[in-house]
């Protein structure tokens, strides 16, 4: 099977979606909304399951060899004291590939490189989808229009075609809490390779980089659309007592550097993934919160899986059926314990819940922490034929 495709969305999961589809035969084009295709974001972790999604669509090798492996690490309290350890190595052991860290932008570049130039449109933003021919979807994009035998809604969180294609659904919640960002401008000494601390209602971590500097992320309980003059400055205020290298790593990064978001899901799920030959992957099908480290996962799983089907499947309409059936339970499953997961962990503010919880961690046994990962991250990608 093959034919010609529009993904809608220049991120991580459509640039995956492009590459699987390029690789069994498709015609493609990317249509990004940004007027500029820009290696941009902060930092990121990629677990097994992201990683062999990587794999079969043939660019793992080329993003391991520029990520850095997670072997040490854990939580902590702000006064250093810790609560639970990473074993990186017996996560390698298990799962065939450690946690690496790596700066979106590299992961962006990466992707953009496993495509040709030409099927990549930046500035192209969709204004309208006609559906009325059962076999071909029409998409308007300005005073242009494209048609397409598959249409992947890979726009985001905010995914305007999801608004369209689902009406009724209310669309992304605001998650209660806001995240500041930066990669520090320096290479800065780090006794692990990645880290986070729960204080009340707030927790900052870090992730190390292959060439020496590190993601640092601030998540904050916070009513949406608050910001700071200098946000730089209210994070070294925010967090000034807690313990190194916090300070550290602020120290190394320059106020301009800080990205900050509020943090939306899509706490009601979708009742579906497709609507006739318009498949939603990534945030579009299941944005959820940051605290189990899966959001690009997901969306790495959704390109693998998208592309399998559409290798072995007879029919278009088939092969999204079965994408739908495969990846709609899984990742709304992630989605649900991500979300838990935060409400365990940062969004926390009752002292009595909190010295609970720490209390709970502490006692864990060590092999606790790695069972929790691989409960997610040990995913196995349907082979491409």
């Amino acid at each position: 099977m093959g034919g010609s495709a529009v993904v809608v969305g220049g991120g991580i999961g459509g640039l995956a979606a492009a590459i699987g589809l390029r690789l069994i035969g498709w015609e493609v084009t990317v249509a990004e909304r940004a007027p500029v295709l820009a290696d941009v974001g902060a930092g990121i972790s990629l677990h097994a399951n992201g990683i062999r999604a990587l794999d079969v669509l043939g660019v793992g090798e080329a993003v391991r060899t520029a990520a850095r492996p997670q072997y040490t690490g854990g939580t902590r309290v702000p006064d250093g004291g810790w609560l639970a350890r990473m074993d990186g190595t017996a996560l390698e052991r298990e799962l065939g590939t450690p946690i690496v860290g790596i700066p979106r932008a590299v992961l962006h570049h990466l992707l953009r490189a496993a495509l040709p130039p030409e099927c990549l449109v930046a500035g192209a933003e969709v204004t309208s989808v006609d559906r009325s021919d059962p076999n071909r979807v029409r998409l308007l994009l300005g005073d242009a229009a494209l048609e397409a035998d598959l249409v992947v809604a890979a726009d985001g969180v905010g995914s305007r075609l999801r608004a369209q294609l689902f009406p009724q659904h209310p669309g992304p919640a605001y998650s209660g809490s806001t995240v500041l960002r930066a990669i520090t401008e320096r290479p800065v000494e780090l006794a692990t390779d990645f880290e986070l601390t729960w204080g009340k209602g707030a927790e900052f971590g870090h992730i190390a980089f292959a060439d020496g500097r590190a993601e640092w992320h601030a998540v904050l309980n916070s009513p949406p659309g608050v910001r700071h003059a200098d946000a730089l400055a209210a994070m070294r205020r925010r967090f000034s007592d807690w313990h190194d290298p916090i300070p550290e790593l602020l120290g190394a990064t320059r106020s301009y550097a800080v990205l900050h978001h509020d943090i939306h899901e899509l706490a009601t799920p979708l009742p579906s993934f497709t609507a006739g030959r318009i498949v939603l992957l990534g945030d579009a099908a299941h944005a959820m919160t940051p605290n189990l480290g899966q959001g690009a996962c997901q969306a790495l799983e959704d390109a693998a899986v998208l592309t399998a089907a559409l290798t072995t499947e007879p029919t278009v309409e088939s092969a999204l059926a079965r994408y739908d059936t495969e990846r709609r339970p899984r990742s709304q499953s992630v989605a649900r314990a991500a979300r838990q997961a935060g409400r365990m962990g940062q969004q926390l503010t009752h002292p009595l819940a909190v010295a609970v919880r720490n209390t709970a961690l502490r006692l864990a046994p060590s092999r606790m922490s790695v069972h929790t990962i691989l409960r997610h991250a040990n995913w196995t990608p349907p082979g491409l034929e």
